[in-house]
């Protein structure tokens, strides 16, 4: 029992409430020793603030934590309050500047190295069909995967530059989904081969780019003929991604409190589902009860199940390996100056204004080309 718990630790990536540390988080991180936290923007108040809370956290736990953020720019922002707002991903793409793809990247990871996190659960590669519009907006860039791969793969660089993990997601893709998977569940009536040709294409193309893809809370129904979501889903995980994309790098699941999958599991049976599926690590980013549920349902099924155990015992692996591999980037760095951080909003500000006027000048061009090719 004593090994199951060692070991599904390192399956956890967990939210908390507070700005600081407490007692009871404190406890929560000890007893729990998870791979990682993930902070919001309840959780941000300041560089400083930010950076002793993720030291503190790490001074509970034994093994190097994964320090995760949500931070696309646009729509998903933590940082807004504290360094100002990041232009968006499909506003820095209206540029059609591979360089300023890139710098976006560079200018995210470089604000993430700077408040202690190593990880970004960002580019978004869900295609921008007009079915999602109302529900991704600015988070996608594009319906044509091709040019969707075009921006991730110079956003990825840029992150990995700055010394940040990135995350493509939501896998297999939410760009045909018309509702919001943190309320319900998307029901996308979409056949494999054209999600093959168009969804997938960008984790095909960027495998090897990715060092983890997040599995997206939506229903398959002509893939897995029944309203299973891809995060708990075998045939997704293990039979598409895993083995016939050939990802090798690590699994996560978005957060296991979303609608989109506790409409149909507990906390602790999708923690599960997800694992068993092939998963490797488990977001719970709220509440403390959740986090328990899913901590205690992966321990007793592996006290049940030998099956289930091995596959635990072979994520954890994977986890660990992983981690082992990213050494470097996972390492702490030295809090930067008071004068470093200052300029950090400026900057932000400066590539948010290049980014505007490219844009600008980006579409005046389209629609010069637009009334010469009506004229002709």
């Amino acid at each position: 029992m004593a090994r199951f718990k060692a070991e599904i630790g390192q399956l956890l990536i967990i939210g908390f409430d507070g700005t600081e540390m407490s007692p009871r988080l404190r406890s929560l991180l000890t007893r729990m020793q998870p791979a990682g936290v993930i902070l919001f923007a309840r959780n941000i108040k300041s560089a400083p603030q930010t950076r002793h809370l993720l030291r503190d956290s790490q001074k509970c736990v034994s093994m190097r934590l994964f320090t995760c953020v949500d931070l696309e720019g646009g729509l998903v922002d933590r940082f807004r309050d504290v360094l100002g707002a990041a232009p968006s991903a499909a506003e820095v793409f209206v540029t059609a500047n591979k360089k300023l793809f890139r710098r976006h990247g560079q200018i995210v990871g470089e604000n993430c190295r700077a408040l202690g996190f190593n990880v970004d659960f960002a580019p978004v590669v869900d295609l921008a069909f007009e079915a999602s519009h109302k529900v991704l907006g600015s988070r996608a860039v594009s319906p044509d995967p091709r040019e969707t791969i075009a921006y991730a793969r110079e956003f990825l660089a840029g992150l990995r530059n700055a010394g940040v993990l990135g995350c493509g997601k939501h896998f297999p893709g939410l760009g045909e989904g018309t509702l919001d998977s943190h309320q319900k569940l998307p029901v996308i009536e979409k056949r494999l081969k054209k999600i093959w040709n168009e969804d997938l294409l960008p984790y095909r193309r960027l495998r090897a780019q990715m060092p983890m893809v997040m599995v997206a809370h939506a229903a398959y129904p002509q893939i897995t003929k029944d309203r299973t979501p891809a995060s708990i889903s075998k045939v997704w995980i293990t039979e598409i991604l895993r083995k016939r994309i050939g990802f090798r790098n690590l699994i996560v699941s978005d957060d296991l409190e979303m609608g989109g999958v506790s409409s149909v599991a507990s906390t602790g049976d999708a923690a599960v589902e997800h694992i068993r599926a092939g998963g490797d690590l488990l977001l719970v980013c709220h509440q403390e009860q959740h986090v328990w549920q899913a901590y205690e349902a992966l321990v007793k099924a592996a006290e049940r199940d030998a099956t289930f155990a091995a596959r635990v015992s072979n994520a954890t692996r994977r986890v660990l390996a992983f981690k082992k591999k990213q050494a470097r980037l996972l390492r702490s760095t030295a809090s930067p100056s008071a004068a470093t951080v200052e300029q950090l909003p400026r900057r932000l500000w400066e590539f948010g204004e290049q980014v505007r006027l490219e844009a600008l000048d980006a579409i005046e061009t389209e629609r010069l080309l637009r009334a010469r090719r009506l004229r002709i």
